[in-house]
């Protein structure tokens, strides 16, 4: 199946790529993906310091850029994962970006500094000899942003809205990267649609630093109490027609964003994206 044709960005990942749980995407997802015109893959979930599935798909692939979104800095020690990237880039050269982050101080028991242990951990990760133009730093608010900016290559936003891309590429400057993740669902009925986002999204609402950034957007605190309402939902998880959705997803790209990172839920990931590829341009 022939792949969507898309402008190419910084560092080569196209515009549009996908986010999907490390644990679950396999190679020949990527080998497919890859063929349907999507420039990247950002593996979520805190995979751990070897970095495992990175170098499967790399390998089934030809130009796919691979990133991680994210690991997280209280689970993967940084001289591990160094030594892990190494290990990845001597095989594959750059077409890995190693996204970092600090997780959830719900989730987290020794939450201290995170500003602080994100510095610490990044000066590992530089004196390992990383290029910073191969990290990426999970980042929502103005001081985050600014340090993803001037330490590593960019920003990897998660939850948001194009609003705070554009915010967010006036912190960054026009260099560094930025990739927006949205979560979409292919449906045109709100009555079933809102219910799938819901699902997801209502999990983000329990998490302070997603809470008090969507509070910084002018999402009031009806619309954050769980689980959540149509409105967020709505802006949170793009439901519609696939044009619908890529006219959306498109916003972020107007925005600043270099890529968006589409998050398809419900039970077809694969046959949401190949529908979407046909719409994408």
């Amino acid at each position: 199946m022939a792949g969507f044709t898309t402008d190419m960005t910084i560092r080569g990942l196209g515009r549009f790529g996908v986010w999907r749980y490390y644990a679950a995407v396999t190679p020949d997802e990527a080998k497919e993906l890859e063929g349907l015109g999507y420039g990247s893959i950002w593996l979520g979930g805190s995979p751990a310091a070897e970095l495992p599935v990175v170098e499967s798909l790399l390998e089934a692939t030809e130009n796919l850029v691979v990133g991680t979104s994210i690991v997280n800095v209280w689970s993967a020690p940084a001289a591990e994962v160094a030594e892990s990237f190494h290990r990845i880039d001597k095989r594959f050269p750059g077409r890995f970006i190693l996204g970092i982050g600090i997780g959830h101080p719900e989730h987290d028991n020794d939450y201290r500094k995170p500003y602080d242990v994100l510095v610490e951990y990044i000066d590992v990760l530089d004196k390992a000899g990383v290029p910073k133009q191969q990290i990426a730093l999970a980042a929502l608010g103005p001081r985050v942003l600014k340090l993803s900016g001037d330490r590593t290559a960019g920003a990897l936003p998660y939850l948001t809205v194009p609003q705070h891309t554009r915010e967010a590429r006036e912190i960054l400057g026009p260099d560094a990267l930025l990739v927006a993740e949205h979560k979409i669902v292919l449906d045109t009925d709100p009555a079933t649609a809102r219910p799938t986002g819901r699902d997801v999204v209502k999990f983000y609402l329990g998490l302070r630093n997603y809470v008090a950034n969507l509070r910084r957007l002018g999402f009031s605190d009806e619309d954050l109490a769980a689980p959540g309402s149509d409105a967020l939902i709505d802006a949170l998880a793009l439901h519609g027609t696939a044009e619908q959705i890529a006219t959306g997803l498109t916003e972020h790209l107007t925005a600043g964003a270099d890529t968006v990172a589409i998050q398809p839920l419900g039970s077809d990931y694969m046959g949401t994206l190949r529908t979407l590829a046909a719409v994408l341009g």
